[in-house]
C-alpha cells in the first residue's frame, strides 16, 4: 500500500511539475533556446518552476525543492498571439512528437460491432391447419436440431379423420373427381403424401396424423406440450436455420451514409483468435436510434459449421472504401472543445502555437481536415493539450491557411465559449458501459464549475474509442458541457508516464 500511495504521489508531483515548468517556460524567455541573446544580459529575477509568484534575486531551490529558473523579461522581438516558446528539456520530458500535415485519401472502413442472430429470411413457423390434440410430441426442447422429414408431432382432429372417411368413400365409388377434391383436401390439412397413398392402398382411417419438418435447422421456439389442445391460430414451433446468419451492427450517424449494400465487412470474435469471417453488407435500415444516435446494419454470414449462434457478440470492420483527396491528420492530434475544433502548429526553433481547424470525416486513426492547415505544416500529436492550455490565452485562433479575410473576433468569441462549456481535469476509469455508450469516472476537483472531486457518470462521444477505457485506468478527462445539466466526456489522454507507474504496480 505504502509503495502504491507513493508511486501516486511521484506520479501526481511528476506531472505537476511538467505542466507547471510548461506554464511558466511558456510565459518567459527560455535560457537554453536563446542562449545566445541571453548571454549578455543578466536575469531579472529567478522563478519556480511550479509556482510563478515564489521569485528570488538569487539562485536557488524552491520550496518543493526544484532548482529556479532564471526570467530575462519578455522577447525584444514581437511575436503573433499565441505562440509559446518551450525548452527542449521540458519538451523532451513531457515527451512531445510531432507529425506531418499530408494530402491524401482517408479510409473510410469502420470499425464497429454487431450481434449475431438467425437470419430471418430462413426462419420456419410451425402451425396446425386444423383443432384438435397433441398426442405426441417428438422435439420437446428449445435448442434440439431438427432434420427436414423428420416427425414434429401428431395430432388427433376430428376433421382430419372426416377428410380419411371422405377420400376412402371417394375411392370405393371410382369417383376421380371426388378421389381428387379429398386428397387436396388431405394436403390442405398438412397429411404427406406417403400418408395419402398408404390410405388410398389399405383404406384404413389413422386416428392421428403426423407433421413433419419440412426444413432442417434447430428448435428456436416451442409452445406447446403433449395433451394440448391447439387450434390454427397458434404458433406451436419456430424452426430457424444456422448455416447462414445475420450480424446486425451498429453505426454512427456521422458514418452511415457511408455504408452501401455489398459493402465488404471482416468479422472476428473476441474469444476465437485467429478465425475470420467474410461477409456483406445485406441492408441499411432506414431509421436511427434516438437515444444512442446509430443506424443498423445488417451484413450476411455463411456458417456451415454452425460456429456461429444467435447472441454472439462480434467486432466488424465494414470496408467502406476510400474518401476524396483531402488534408489528412493523425487522430490523436485533433483537440475537440465543444463547439470547437483545433490542433498545435509546431512552429519550429521550440514555438508552438494552437490554430482552429474545419473538420470533416473520422476515420479509425486518421481525421480529415477541410481548412485551417495547409500540406507539410507539423503539428503536435502528443503532449499537446498541456502546449494547448497555455497558447489559448492569448491566441487569435486564425486558421493557418493564409486566408487575409480571416475573422480573428469570431473565433476568440467562439474560443472564449468553448473554454466556458469543457474542462481538463485527471480522472479514473471506475466502469465502461460500452452498450450504453457511457463511463463512470472519479474525478478531482473542477473549481471552473465549483465541483467537488467525486464520481459520476458520463456521456460518451463518438469519436472517442471506448476500446481505450478499462476499469483502473487513470487520464486525463475532457468533460463538455451539452446542454443543461448535461455533461459529455469529449476526448481523453492517456499519459504514458502514467502508465509505466500503473505496471510498476501491477508489479509491486
Amino acid at each position: 500500500m505504502k509503495t502504491v500511495t507513493k508511486s501516486l504521489i511521484s506520479l501526481a508531483v511528476g506531472f505537476a511539475v511538467g505542466a507547471g515548468t510548461i506554464g511558466y517556460v511558456m510565459q518567459s524567455t527560455e535560457v537554453s533556446d536563446r542562449s545566445s541573446g541571453n548571454a549578455e544580459k543578466e536575469p531579472l529575477y529567478w522563478v519556480a518552476p511550479m509556482d510563478p509568484n515564489y521569485r528570488r534575486d538569487k539562485p536557488g531551490k524552491s520550496p518543493m525543492g526544484m532548482d529556479l529558473i532564471p526570467y530575462y523579461g519578455d522577447d525584444a522581438e514581437e511575436s503573433s498571439p499565441g505562440t509559446v516558446r518551450i525548452d527542449p528539456d521540458v519538451i523532451n520530458n513531457l515527451g512531445v512528437t510531432t507529425a506531418t500535415v499530408t494530402s491524401s485519401r482517408l479510409n473510410l472502413d469502420i470499425e464497429t460491432v454487431g450481434y449475431v442472430q438467425f437470419d430471418e429470411d430462413r426462419v420456419l413457423t410451425v402451425s396446425p391447419r386444423v383443432e384438435g390434440w397433441i398426442e405426441k410430441l417428438f422435439v420437446k426442447a428449445v435448442g434440439n436440431s431438427v432434420k427436414a422429414g423428420e416427425p414434429l408431432y401428431s395430432i388427433y382432429s376430428p376433421e382430419m379423420v372426416n377428410a380419411q372417411e371422405e377420400l376412402v368413400l371417394a375411392s370405393q365409388r371410382g369417383n376421380q373427381v371426388l378421389i381428387d377434391a379429398a386428397e387436396e383436401r388431405l394436403r390442405a390439412l398438412q397429411v404427406s403424401e406417403s400418408e395419402i397413398k398408404k390410405l388410398k392402398e389399405t383404406r384404413k382411417i389413422q386416428k392421428t396424423i403426423t407433421v413433419k419438418a419440412k426444413q432442417s435447422g434447430v428448435l428456436d421456439r416451442l409452445t406447446v406440450r403433449e395433451g394440448a389442445f391447439v387450434t390454427p391460430s397458434m404458433n406451436l414451433m419456430t424452426i430457424a436455420q444456422l448455416d447462414k446468419i445475420w450480424v446486425i451492427a451498429e453505426v454512427f450517424e456521422r458514418q452511415l451514409n457511408q455504408v452501401e449494400v455489398g459493402n465488404d465487412v471482416q468479422m472476428n470474435l473476441e474469444y476465437a483468435p485467429g478465425k475470420e469471417w467474410q461477409g456483406k453488407v445485406d441492408y441499411v435500415y432506414p431509421s436511427l436510434n434516438p437515444k444512442t444516435r446509430t443506424g443498423q446494419v445488417r451484413i450476411h454470414f455463411d456458417n456451415p459449421d454452425g460456429f456461429l449462434k444467435p447472441g454472439m457478440f462480434a467486432n466488424l470492420n465494414i470496408k467502406a472504401g476510400l474518401g476524396d483527396k483531402n488534408l489528412i491528420i493523425p487522430k490523436e492530434a485533433l483537440i475537440r472543445m465543444g463547439d470547437s475544433n483545433r490542433v498545435v502548429l509546431a512552429l519550429g526553433d521550440g514555438k508552438f502555437k494552437s490554430v482552429n481547424v474545419d473538420v470533416g470525416r473520422l476515420g479509425s486513426s486518421r481525421v480529415e481536415i477541410l481548412s485551417g492547415l495547409m500540406a507539410g505544416d507539423e503539428i503536435v500529436t502528443s503532449a499537446q493539450f498541456l502546449i494547448d492550455s497555455e497558447s489559448s490565452k492569448s491566441s487569435d485562433f486564425k486558421r493557418m491557411n493564409h486566408d487575409s479575410n480571416t475573422d480573428s473576433e469570431s473565433h476568440d468569441s467562439m474560443s472564449s465559449d468553448a473554454a466556458a462549456q469543457a474542462v481538463w481535469v485527471e480522472a479514473t476509469v471506475k466502469n465502461v458501459m460500452p452498450q450504453h455508450s457511457m463511463v463512470t469516472l472519479e474525478h478531482g476537483e473542477i473549481s471552473e464549475w465549483d465541483w467537488p472531486a467525486m464520481t459520476m457518470d458520463f456521456d460518451v462521444a463518438s469519436d472517442v474509442e471506448l476500446s481505450q477505457l478499462s476499469t483502473g485506468l487513470s487520464l486525463h478527462a475532457e468533460i463538455t458541457q451539452v446542454g443543461k445539466q448535461q455533461y459529455q466526456l469529449t476526448s481523453i489522454h492517456i499519459p504514458e508516464q502514467k502508465q509505466v507507474t500503473e505496471q510498476e504496480h501491477n508489479h509491486d
